[in-house]
């Protein structure tokens, strides 16, 4: 019997010029034990209606018409039901634990507070829940932590202690928002080993809201796969994934990166245009291509980054090693991985190649040079506009105060003090088309861009100076499957047509294993192995990489299954 049911739900957001649908006659059922799937790119609905269960949709927002009945009550018929219903029947699991927790209160207080609003419990017995819930999810030394801050927490403990607040106060239907998005192959296998234990121990309904179709492969029974607001397909996970009906769930299926071989593009939902993979013939007659040679354009040696861990008293605190003695190099042209838990000291190393860190111990040569010991600016510039760096967030990495047109020509008369206006314009107007942008595109603010969008506009800033180092720090972790297709596709044409060497930072395997012709695993600061990407992939030496490998989602599970 469907513990869930949701009829005919359309939510619509009206705006001043006109009516946005958010969702439209969306209808699916969950029972209890079973995990459903909801899928589809930003602005299909999903979390619309994940937020529509537990009446969160802001205002202009409103469900327009439909109804939702949990447990056979329909929650919308008596605007003081959700109220009682939410937290006590329904739990959720925020994206972020890091905003969804607050920083100024701990662990433990926040467990009693919310355990105290929904069931009738003293302070004593509030907290021995609360310490037991703690270690339900799988939270070591429980007593202690209970008194620790979110901030003393890492990504995948602060991810439990959010499944911990959901589950206070015995929801019977639980759904997690994107629970994995941001977390390490290893802690999101944790995570959703955590979350299907808990489904049967329970005997929960649950609504898995994700867009890696791996994890949707690997974890959920059903998948309800939406678009535009609108519900295009739902069925057993196994039939959905691998047999589609719709158009829509084919071409969402075939962008997902393989994870059992090795491709040249990536297949794309909408194309931009026919002839999406040129870059714009005016930029390669601007860029100074640097014909290629077996030459190593970076050579790390011995790297050594500690970071002092104390803020009032150096007798009390200690030195953390992120980065211990790791040596590679990078060959002009090459696309060169970096993986790895959190922790595991990839982002530290990119930035001390950019210079934002400075090594504790070690040297990093670019083209011949030792870099990290260069005491003058003037010649330290010079480097910086051979080595500019794509960033995770674009949002965070862009000044929302400046248009676009500004922030891509700022880095430009930094380092072009002489060029002129009408050069400069055309420049910009040049790149924007390289990264499959218009040139109205210079005119506007960068909340006025989608998250795909915006990357395109760092990444033609990075472009900007004419780099021969480009350095990608989990430049597609938030997007959408289709639109990281569309990123990576446009990363492999700029790297091929402007004979860019890429450092490629990110947790996930199968994009990595399609972008990087080298790779090498990190752990805890330091170097398991280095190898060619497919020799990686097939023959791992290291007991870690085979850890790493073996975890990793693999929507081609759906397949060996059937």
């Amino acid at each position: 019997m469907s513990f869930l049911k949701i009829n005919n739900l359309s939510v619509n957001y009206i705006m001043r010029k006109e009516t946005v649908f958010a969702a439209q006659n969306v209808k699916f059922d969950v029972s209890k034990g079973e995990i459903l799937g909801l899928v589809g790119e930003s602005g299909s609905g999903k979390s619309t209606v994940g937020n529509a269960i537990i009446n969160l949709i802001d205002e202009p927002g409103k469900i327009s018409e439909g109804s939702i009945f949990i447990d056979n009550i329909d929650i919308y018929k008596d605007p003081k039901t959700i109220k009682t219903l939410r937290g006590k029947k329904i739990g959720i699991i925020f994206q972020d634990p890091q905003t969804s927790l607050n920083p100024l209160l701990t662990v433990g207080e926040q467990l009693i507070e919310t355990i105290q609003t929904h069931l009738s419990l003293n302070k004593a017995d509030a907290k021995s829940r609360a310490i037991n819930l703690l270690k339900e999810v799988g939270i070591t030394d429980a007593e202690n932590r209970f008194d620790n801050y979110p901030h003393q927490f890492s990504g995948g403990m602060r991810q439990r202690v959010v499944i911990s607040l959901a589950l206070c106060c015995e929801p019977e239907l639980l759904i997690a928002d994107e629970p994995t998005t941001a977390l390490d192959v290893s802690i999101q296998s944790q995570i959703l080993d955590l979350i299907k234990n808990l489904t049967k121990k329970r005997n929960l309904a649950v609504i898995l809201i994700t867009h890696d179709m791996g994890v949707i492969a690997e974890t959920t029974d059903r998948v309800a796969v939406m678009k535009k607001g609108i519900l295009v397909e739902i069925g057993p996970t196994k039939e959905v994934l691998g047999n589609p009906k719709a158009e829509y769930t084919k071409s969402l299926v075939s962008s997902v990166p393989p994870t059992n071989k090795k491709i040249n593009r990536f297949n794309v939902i909408n194309k931009i245009n026919e002839n999406d993979n040129q870059v714009n013939l005016k930029i390669l007659n601007r860029w100074k291509k640097k014909e290629l040679n077996d030459q190593n354009l970076v050579e790390v040696k011995n790297l050594k980054k500690s970071f002092h861990d104390g803020i009032f008293s150096e007798s009390s605190s200690k030195d953390v090693v992120a980065v211990d003695d790791i040596s590679f190099n990078i060959k002009e042209g090459e696309s060169f991985g970096l993986v790895g838990e959190s922790g595991s000291g990839k982002s530290t190393i990119a930035k001390m190649i950019v210079n934002l860190f400075k090594p504790t111990s070690g040297e990093i040569y670019f083209d011949k040079v030792c870099i990290n010991k260069i005491r003058d600016k003037n010649i330290m510039l010079k480097f910086r506009r051979q080595i500019q760096m794509i960033f995770q967030d674009p949002y965070s990495s862009l000044n929302s105060r400046m248009k676009v047109y500004d922030i891509i020509a700022e880095p430009i008369r930094l380092h072009n003090t002489l060029i002129k206006e009408n050069e400069l314009k055309d420049y910009i107007n040049d790149l924007l088309e390289s990264v499959e942008l218009t040139k109205k595109s210079a005119d506007r603010y960068p909340h006025e861009f989608s998250g795909g969008q915006r990357q395109r506009i760092s990444i033609a800033r990075a472009l900007a100076t004419q780099p021969r180092l480009l350095v990608c720090d989990e430049p597609t972790s938030a997007l959408d499957v289709s639109i990281q297709a569309q990123i990576l596709n446009l990363l492999k044409d700029l790297q091929e047509q402007l004979n860019l060497t890429i450092l490629f930072i990110s947790h996930d395997l199968p994009v990595v294993r399609q972008m990087c012709d080298r790779i090498a695993v990190l752990r805890y600061g330091k170097l398991c192995e280095i190898s060619d990407t497919e020799n990686l992939f097939l023959n791992p030496s290291n007991s870690y990489t085979k850890e790493l490998l073996h975890l990793m989602p693999k929507i081609e599970s759906i397949y060996e299954t059937r």
